[in-house]
């Protein structure tokens, strides 16, 4: 049985990208070279709602590669893969090739 979770509120589903510990030649890198800690969007909340009750919609949509902080997030285990659950203010950034 296959398992959706969209999030609530402002709070983004992201899946962890795992970098390379060695390359295609076979040389290993040191773990320091691979520490950038980003993320692929799966699944965005509606977004927040201020005083007035006007939503704030997220600023991240799926498939987006986020830049995320060191620390943070909730894990969340959905069958065999592990997500994270992060709010909207606490991604860095985004990712473009």
């Amino acid at each position: 049985m296959a398992r959706r979770l969209i999030p609530t509120l402002n709070r983004v589903l992201i899946e962890k990208i795992i970098p390379p510990s060695k390359t295609t030649a076979g040389i290993l890198l040191p773990e320091s070279s691979t520490k950038l800690n980003s993320g692929k969007v799966v699944a965005v909340g509606p977004g927040a709602k201020d005083k007035a009750g006007n939503l704030i919609p997220v600023a991240v949509k799926e498939g987006d590669t986020v830049l995320l902080p060191e620390y943070g997030g909730t894990e969340v285990k959905l069958g065999d893969k592990e997500f994270h659950l992060y709010r909207d203010e606490d991604i860095l950034g985004t990712l473009h090739d």
